[in-house]
């Protein structure tokens, strides 16, 4: 059984970065070398829907990110380490939420990526930007 568990989370100034990091234990993110598992992060703000934010599919390919974070945030993948992490910079108030790792088997990421697709998730980290 996949499990993820979010780390890095924080209270930050507007301008500021944080880097948060999902590792995963249970199950391997890759087989033999190949992405076995998409990968995603996620937030969710108070009152909010859940929204993805960068998306990494399997197989590998290019990471997507949504439109509000696009230059700002940086999705990495380690097989090695079984890890995912998200790098913020320029953080702005507005990206204030809880942030999910999460992951699915053979999903492939596009504009339309949504939290119902995955069935693996973490807990969550805060991310509060503020001054």
């Amino acid at each position: 059984q996949l499990q993820l568990a979010e780390s890095g989370g924080g209270l930050v100034q507007p301008g500021g970065s944080l880097r948060l990091s999902c590792a995963a234990s249970g199950v391997n993110l890759d087989y033999n070398g190949i992405d076995y598992y998409g990968t995603a992060w996620f937030r969710q703000a108070p009152g909010k829907e859940r929204e993805w934010v960068a998306c990494f599919s399997a197989g590998g390919g290019a990471t997507r990110y949504a439109g509000s974070v696009w230059g700002r945030f940086t999705m990495s993948r380690d097989n090695a380490e079984n890890t995912v992490d998200l790098q913020m910079n320029s953080l702005k108030p507005e990206d204030t939420a809880v942030y999910y790792c999460a992951a699915e088997s053979n999903y492939y990421c596009s504009a339309a990526t949504a939290a119902t697709s995955f069935e693996y998730w973490g807990q969550g980290t805060q991310v509060t930007v503020s001054s």
